[in-house]
């Protein structure tokens, strides 16, 4: 599956859960919107901080949704490279595996060659 694909099935997996517990679903995304909004830190930044843990706790979906929305909101592919680097120092080698999940997903969606 493609990292553009496995958004859309991540993305629509929350919307099709949601049918079953909307107050909960309805709720996460609020609070995902609100912490992830420009404050005193810029969303840029908030999506990798969202980006390194979701590499640290191994989440793969996380990492897909993250890296796109990092890129959305205007982090580079090189800061998501270093990221990735703090991930990894925090995470061990598990998180090397999934970091490398991490750099496909920025070849996906910012056409970085590989």
């Amino acid at each position: 599956m493609s990292h553009h694909e496995h958004y859309d099935d991540v993305m629509s997996g929350i919307g099709a859960l949601g049918e079953h517990i909307p107050g909960t679903i309805k709720s996460f995304f609020s609070l995902h919107h609100a912490a992830l909004a420009d404050g005193a830190l810029p969303k840029s930044t908030k999506e990798l901080l969202a980006l390194a843990i979701a590499i640290a706790v191994r989440c793969g979906g996380c990492i897909t949704c993250h890296v796109k929305d990092a890129l959305a909101s205007g982090a580079t592919p090189e800061e998501i490279y270093e990221t990735i680097g703090v991930a990894i120092l925090m995470g061990g080698g598990p998180s090397a595996v999934y970091g490398n999940e991490a750099r496909k997903a920025v070849e996906a969606f910012a056409g970085v060659p590989a």
